[in-house]
């Protein structure tokens, strides 16, 4: 179990294929979230959240039954957010997770910064909603659904797809 925020000697020794679970917060954030966080980095404005450190999961929104804490909250395909990656992880982003390959810009900056890429389970979205003990809005409320979130997760089940030295379970 890893608790986040990453600390960087976890995140120094994992290697690509390591099986891990979280324990912490860790934001939700998709394209729209990731739009909004790089254009206010560009135009030298405040986040509404300090990425410093921060994981984010690239979570596909479902509806929540009136029983549960969140709907199904299966992970989405991580290049959509591969134009914004980079310089969020410039501003402190540290850990981002979701699913399928990243572009060489996103790896090359996941190496600069000493970062990770996790990737979640497809079709597990049952099983990720169990892990969630927590969700909050916590800023761009307006973007409803797609809004960004903060999670507290417990035992959240994820592989090291890009290691904080560039190699890459997609590579060649």
């Amino acid at each position: 179990m890893i608790k986040t925020p990453f600390s960087q000697s976890d995140i120094d020794k994992l290697k690509i294929f390591d099986v891990i679970k979280l324990k912490g917060k860790i934001l939700v954030g998709r394209d729209q979230v990731h739009k909004e966080l790089a254009t206010m980095l560009k135009e030298g404005s405040k986040l509404p959240v300090d990425l410093t450190n921060q994981t984010i999961y690239y979570m596909g929104p479902a509806a929540t039954p009136p029983t549960l804490i969140i709907g199904s909250s299966g992970p989405t395909t991580s290049a959509r957010m591969d134009p914004f990656t980079p310089i969020l992880m410039d501003d402190g982003l540290k850990v981002t997770i979701g699913k399928g390959p990243r572009s060489i810009e996103v790896i090359e900056s996941i190496k600069k910064h000493k970062g990770l890429y996790l990737a979640a389970y497809g079709g597990c979205g049952a099983l990720y909603a169990t892990t969630i003990v927590s969700q909050k809005v916590v800023a761009f409320d307006h973007l409803g659904p797609e809004a960004l979130l903060e999670l507290e997760v417990d035992n959240f089940p994820v592989i090291v797809a890009i290691d904080s030295k560039g190699n890459s379970i997609f590579s060649n």
